[in-house]
């Protein structure tokens, strides 16, 4: 693959979760059940994509 290629997607995913640190929640896990982990982490892109 092309080194540009790989650093913009490295970037990308970077900036993805600088932006998920906003929700302590996830990195701290709160939730027992993996659906409910996976609904507030879908919340989370929602919520970024509209803001």
């Amino acid at each position: 693959m092309d080194r540009a290629y790989e650093a913009e997607r490295r970037n990308t995913v970077e900036r993805f979760f600088s932006r998920l640190k906003r929700f302590q929640r996830i990195f701290t896990r709160y939730d027992k059940l993996d659906l409910m982990f996976y609904i507030f982490i879908y919340f989370v892109l929602i919520i970024d994509i509209l803001v």
